[in-house]
């Protein structure tokens, strides 16, 4: 199956950053999950939780203050004003 390569960061730190199957995030709008081979896509993010499952099982998630999120050529960036991943998350960290 294809992958993303995703990187949840603030201004001054890398949150998390893996390969993921699955991304879904609070855009502005209401909630986005973003596969493999999705469409160039940059969004604002409100506050809430980014759930990301991860290419070998199991599943990651923050809880972000806001910010944005940018989606090209099967990488995801999601650039946070502040965020707390949630315990147990620690599966395809760095």
């Amino acid at each position: 199956m294809a992958e993303l390569d995703v990187d949840l960061v603030t201004t001054d730190r890398t949150i998390w950053a893996g390969k993921a199957r699955l991304v879904v995030a609070p855009a502005a709008d209401g909630e986005i999950g973003v596969l493999a081979g999705h469409t160039p896509l940059l969004s604002v993010l409100k506050p809430g939780t980014i759930r990301v499952r991860l290419a070998e099982g199991g599943s990651v998630e923050a809880d972000i203050e806001g910010g944005f999120i940018s989606v090209d050529s099967n990488r995801l960036t999601a650039v946070v004003d502040g965020a707390t991943l949630r315990t147990g998350a620690v599966a395809g960290t760095h």
